[in-house]
């Protein structure tokens, strides 16, 4: 059945995958930016999850909000708010937000403002839908890539991530859209659970740089969390997609060396 879709955060690292794949299976969609933009394939609406402006627009007539935008902060609280209020004017449409594995507890404050934004749905009135994954390749392949220059490459000490592909996380989603709003689905984790330092080694493998990898003993309550494997769900790891599949097929797209 075709549904009228709006995507928030289309153009981040998982809207680009999860915008065709939803166009593919038939469905309208909308992206929302913050300036005029073209597309052949989707139609683009100008709205701002900050200030609420454009939103009602943006939201006229849709089946299905899927929010993806994310500020990495406080900003996201304030975005949700922006978001359901628009929504609840405007037919009740069914609210899919993705979110991240652990973060109940987690002294981090990103994941705090996702502990917000989860209980603003919650409490909307809105039909919802919440999705929580564990970490993606793309953010453990960002942090090595943003130590390049350097003679080592620094990962903390005795943590460990889930990483999952963001094409694995798109298809997810993309089965969401087409049933009733289910509220906490079971968390999604990517295949195996792997050291920080085993996961920095593999990645400097992959794009050929020899340099030793620096186990950092951080402080921190948020670390002693990321320590005690909050952010990990080994009963959902329904990934398949390795971090070594992943560096690979990034490797023969981009050209990785």
């Amino acid at each position: 059945m075709t549904k009228r879709i709006l995507v928030t955060g289309g153009t981040g690292r998982l809207g680009r995958v999860l915008v065709p794949q939803l166009l593919d299976v038939g469905h309208e969609v909308r992206v929302l930016t913050h300036s005029e933009r073209e597309s052949a394939a989707h139609h683009w609406v100008v709205g701002d999850l900050r200030t609420g402006s454009g939103l009602a627009d943006a939201v006229d007539g849709i089946d299905l909000v899927i929010h993806l935008a994310t500020t990495n902060g406080r900003g996201d609280v304030t975005a949700t708010r922006a978001l359901i209020e628009a929504a609840q004017a405007s037919g009740r449409p069914h609210l899919v937000y993705l979110s991240i594995v652990g973060i109940d507890d987690h002294a981090l404050g990103y994941y705090r403002a996702k502990a917000e934004c989860e209980a603003l749905i919650q409490r909307s009135g809105l039909p919802w839908t919440i999705l929580r994954t564990t970490q993606f390749h793309d953010l453990i392949a960002e942090i090595c890539d943003a130590q390049r220059a350097l003679p080592f490459t620094a990962m903390p000490s005795k943590v460990y991530f889930q990483p999952i592909d963001v094409t694995e996380v798109a298809g997810r989603l993309v089965a969401i859209t087409e049933g009733p709003a289910r509220q906490r689905i079971p968390d999604l984790g990517g295949p195996q659970i792997r050291a920080a330092t085993d996961l920095a080694r593999t990645y400097l493998r992959a794009v050929g740089r020899r340099r030793p990898v620096w186990a950092v003993p951080l402080p921190g309550k948020a670390i002693r969390d990321f320590r005690a494997g909050l952010q990990l769900t080994p009963e959902r790891a329904d990934g398949r997609i390795t971090f070594e599949e992943f560096l690979a097929e990034r490797g023969e797209r981009e050209g990785v060396r």
